[in-house]
């Protein structure tokens, strides 16, 4: 798929070389190389994904994604030099869809890319199937939530998560599944960011880990619905 694209990066040369394998696989791409001129390009283009740096100047990429979630359900691609996993995971509490960790292969960046951009054009699809789990409501065209009536937002990972889990319930997904499910097969991503897409969802829907009404989790292997729900 072809998008546009807006890379918030501040090293020029590190930007060049992205920007130059993102336009040879077609998308158009705007440049922003401190944290402020991201979220004026992101508020002004409305575009079909961010790749963003954490480490920028003026409003790092952690506050870049904090403010932007607040507004937008853009899909956000995280570039870190922190590879830890708590580092790594601390982007994805903020409403990243995905990272990337430095230094990374170009190849491995496009494949990320274009998981997050199929996803986003398969949200585009029309549908007027409604999946209701509990007093759970997700209507797949609209993409959107609620909760005994009441409108919960949600990032676009945090959505597929759920409704791939609301669908099935008693079904068990392992972490692997999830991500092949929401990011693509071609993604190889760290599993356990499938719990951090978890834990937000818990906190927004209200759901208690240890009596879990939406999402349950299986020891070891993943997380289903319950079917006592």
């Amino acid at each position: 798929m072809k998008g546009r694209v807006v890379l918030a990066e501040d090293d020029p040369n590190q930007a060049k070389i992205v920007k130059l394998y993102l336009e040879r696989e077609g998308h158009s791409v705007v440049v922003a190389d401190n944290g402020l001129a991201a979220l004026e390009e992101v508020r002004r283009r409305e575009p079909d994904l961010l790749v963003l740096d954490v480490m920028m100047p003026k409003l790092d990429g952690h506050d870049v994604c904090r403010i932007l979630r607040r507004e937008s359900d853009v899909p956000i691609l995280l570039l870190t030099a922190r590879s830890t996993e708590d580092d790594v995971l601390i982007g994805l509490d903020l409403g990243a869809d995905d990272y990337v960790t430095k230094p990374y292969r170009p190849r491995e960046l496009m494949a990320r890319v274009r998981a997050l951009l199929r996803r986003a054009g398969n949200h585009n699809e029309t549908t007027d199937e409604i999946v209701r789990f509990a007093d759970l409501e997700l209507d797949r065209a609209r993409r959107s939530v609620t909760v005994a009536g009441r409108f919960v937002e949600l990032t676009a990972a945090e959505f597929d998560v759920l409704i791939l889990l609301a669908a099935s319930p008693g079904l068990v997904f392992t972490r692997l599944q999830l991500l092949e499910a929401v990011m693509g097969f071609d993604y190889r991503g760290m599993e356990r960011t499938i719990d951090a897409h978890v834990k937000n969802l818990r906190r927004k829907l209200g759901d208690d880990a240890r009596n879990p009404r939406y999402i349950a989790t299986v020891v070891g292997v993943g997380y289903k619905a319950p079917t006592n729900a």
